[in-house]
């Protein structure tokens, strides 16, 4: 008897009876198949959650993704940023010194008498230093 309304509780099992033989023991069967499935997944969340082992591990690759990903990341602005310097630089440079050098063995070809005077003064200089440096 429930002591503030003096009525009397049903048992466990007696208004359970009634319910049951309006439901087919097909229905049971699935509501128990049902109750199996979800209870199987609540086991396997507690095994998971008690398993320190294996959330270390999982953290572990999941840090390791993510240096994976900073790395790519700033090879990648790495990279863009070479390419940018280098195009500024060749765009800042005046010529290349393939491209003065062959202009200057144009010149050289088209006019070799300056060439030769020039050559002929500092091949004189080099020996008259050379010369002087040994009397001293």
């Amino acid at each position: 008897m429930d002591e503030g309304t003096g009525e009397r509780r049903p048992e466990l099992g007696e208004g359970a009876d009634e319910g049951l033989q309006q439901r087919s023991p097909e229905e049971i069967r699935h509501d128990i198949d049902e109750t199996r499935g979800e209870l199987g997944e609540t086991v396997e969340a507690l095994a998971e959650k008690a398993d320190v082992k294996g959330q270390a591990q999982q953290k572990v690759k999941e840090v390791k993704q993510t240096a994976q990903q900073k790395v790519e990341e700033v090879k990648q602005t790495a990279q863009q940023k070479r390419e940018e310097f280098a195009g500024k630089a060749k765009a800042a440079s005046p010529e290349t010194a393939t491209a003065g050098a062959q202009r200057l063995a144009a010149r050289a070809r088209e006019n070799p008498v300056p060439l030769a005077i020039a050559g002929a003064l500092i091949t004189g200089y080099l020996v008259g230093r050379r010369r002087g440096g040994s009397r001293g």
